[in-house]
C-alpha cells in the first residue's frame, strides 16, 4: 500500500475552511449568500476531506488522456464514431470542446477509465473548493497546491473559452457568452452557472444564464431578448444533455450552429468523438487499435487503463447475463450514471430493459475508498476521480466520495473533494497526523 492509500484509508482529517469556502464561492455581489444557500439546498455537495493520490497515479492519468486524444485524432476513429452519430456531428467549426471529463477509478495497478464526458460539470466549484482547503493554513496549502496553479485556474478557464472562440473566429473580439441549459435554475449544478456568469463578467464579457427555448435565430445570427436587438450571441457554453440538439426547443441553437453563426462548446461533434459510451468498446480493443495504426506504446497503455467493454446485443446476451456479476451496464448515450447498473444488482425486469435499449457492458472496476469523519465517528466512502481536461492537458483533478450503487451527492461526509498529489511524503505525513487533525478540523 503506497502512502496515498495509507492516508486515504487511515486519516480522516477535515481540512475545509468554511469561511474561506464562502469567500471563494461569493466572488462578486451577484453571488452574495451563495454559500449559505448551498448549505441548505446542497448539504452534501462538498466534502470536508481531501483525497490523496501518488505522483505516479497522476502522471498515468495525464498519459492516458494524451494517448486517448491521439487515438481520437485518427481518421479511422473519427470515421467510425461519426458514422453512428446524427449528421450534425460531422460539422467541424473548429472548437475542441471545453471541460472534457475523464472519470477514473483508482486501483492498486493504476487508474481505470470508467467513462468520458463531453460537458463535465463542477469545474469552478471544485476549483473554489480546493482553494478553500488549501487556504486553511499555509502548510497545507503547500501540499495541496505546491505550484500555485489553483490561484490562476479561473483565468485559465476563461482563456480556454477564448481559445475556442479563436479556433472558429480568429482575431475577432469575443463579447457575449451565454451559459445554456434546459430550465437552468432547476439544474442541480445551477449555482455553478451563476459562478460562470460572474467569472465571464469579471473578464469584461457580457454573460447570461439562459434556457435555449429563449434563443432566437434571425438575420443570420443568434439572439436573446435580454441583449440589445443589434447584439448577437458570440459564444454558447453548452450544458445541454440533448447532445445532438434534436429537441424542438433547441432549434434556434441548432440552426445557429449549423450556420457557423455561433461558437458552440462543447458541440455535437465533441460528444460523438469522445463521450458516446460505444467508444469505450473501440478503446479497449487492442487489435482494432493496431489496425488503425495506434502505436504499440499507446495500445499497451490503453489496455492497462481502459476496462474491457462490449456492446450488448442478442448474440451475447446469455453470456453477459451469466457473467453479469463482473460487469457494469451503461446506456450508450447516457450521462450522470442515469440508467446505469451494476450487474450483481440486476433483476430480470431491468435486464429486459437493457436488452431492449442500446447498452454497453464494461468490466466492473470497484472504486477505491476514502475514510471520512461523520457525526458518529468515521466511515469509508467510495471514491472516483475526474480529470478536467482541454486539448489533452489535465487542468484540474477532483474527486467525488459517496455510498450507493452509483455516484451521488446524498452521502453524509461525501461530495466533491480536492485531490492532493503526495509529492513530499515527509510533509504529507506531518500535515496529516494527529496534530493536523486538530489544526485543520473545522466544525
Amino acid at each position: 500500500m503506497n502512502l496515498a492509500d495509507q492516508l486515504n484509508l487511515g486519516c480522516a482529517c477535515q481540512t475545509l475552511s468554511l469561511p474561506r469556502l464562502r469567500d471563494q464561492l461569493e466572488t462578486g455581489p451577484a453571488l452574495d449568500g451563495l454559500a449559505a444557500r448551498l448549505s441548505v439546498s446542497h448539504p452534501h455537495l462538498f466534502s470536508a476531506t481531501a483525497v490523496f493520490i501518488d505522483p505516479g497515479m497522476a502522471q498515468r492519468i495525464q498519459d492516458s488522456v494524451a494517448a486517448i486524444e491521439r487515438v481520437i485524432a485518427l481518421p479511422a476513429w473519427q470515421q467510425q464514431a461519426l458514422a453512428r452519430a446524427p449528421a450534425i456531428a460531422a460539422l467541424d467549426n473548429g472548437p475542441s470542446g471545453v471541460f472534457m471529463g475523464y472519470d477514473f477509478h483508482l486501483t492498486d495497478a493504476g487508474p481505470r477509465l470508467i467513462e468520458i464526458n463531453s460537458n463535465a460539470g463542477g469545474a469552478v466549484l471544485n476549483a473554489a473548493l480546493a482553494r478553500a482547503h488549501s487556504a486553511c493554513c499555509q502548510a497545507f496549502g503547500d501540499v495541496i497546491d505546491p505550484a500555485g496553479s489553483l490561484r490562476a485556474i479561473d483565468a485559465a478557464f476563461v482563456d480556454m473559452f477564448r481559445a475556442e472562440w479563436a479556433a472558429q473566429r480568429g482575431d475577432a473580439p469575443l463579447r457575449t457568452v451565454l451559459i445554456v441549459d434546459d430550465a437552468p435554475a432547476q439544474q442541480y449544478l445551477a449555482p455553478e452557472f451563476d459562478m460562470f456568469r460572474e467569472l465571464f463578467t469579471s473578464h469584461g464579457l457580457t454573460a447570461l444564464v439562459v434556457d435555449p427555448a429563449e434563443l432566437q435565430w434571425h438575420g443570420g445570427a443568434l439572439h436573446h431578448p435580454a441583449l440589445q436587438p443589434a447584439t448577437a450571441v458570440d459564444l454558447v457554453y453548452n450544458r445541454l444533455t440533448d447532445f445532438y440538439l434534436q429537441d424542438e426547443a433547441h432549434q434556434a441553437l441548432r440552426l445557429a450552429h449549423e450556420a457557423g453563426a455561433v461558437v458552440l462548446t462543447p458541440n455535437p461533434r465533441t460528444h460523438a468523438l469522445y463521450a458516446d459510451k460505444r467508444n469505450l468498446v473501440a478503446l479497449s480493443d487492442a487489435d482494432l487499435l493496431a489496425n488503425w495504426g495506434v502505436s504499440e506504446q499507446d495500445r499497451a497503455l490503453l489496455s492497462a487503463v481502459v476496462p474491457a467493454t462490449q456492446r450488448v446485443h442478442p448474440d451475447n446476451a446469455d453470456a453477459l447475463w451469466a457473467g453479469r456479476r463482473g460487469l457494469f451496464f451503461k446506456p450508450a448515450a447516457g450521462f450522470g450514471a442515469r440508467a446505469a447498473y451494476r450487474g450483481d444488482k440486476l433483476t430480470r425486469r431491468v435486464w429486459g430493459e437493457i436488452l431492449a435499449g442500446d447498452y454497453v457492458a464494461q468490466a466492473l472496476v470497484p472504486p477505491s475508498e476514502r475514510l471520512v469523519r461523520v457525526q458518529d465517528g468515521t466511515q469509508r466512502l467510495k471514491l472516483d476521480l475526474r480529470a478536467y481536461t482541454y486539448r489533452g492537458q489535465v487542468q484540474l483533478l477532483a474527486a467525488r466520495t459517496w455510498t450507493g450503487q452509483t455516484t451521488n451527492f446524498r452521502t453524509e461526509g461525501g461530495g466533491f473533494s480536492p485531490v492532493v498529489v503526495v509529492t513530499d511524503p515527509a510533509r504529507a505525513l506531518s500535515q496529516t497526523g494527529h496534530e493536523a487533525v486538530q489544526q485543520f478540523n473545522v466544525d
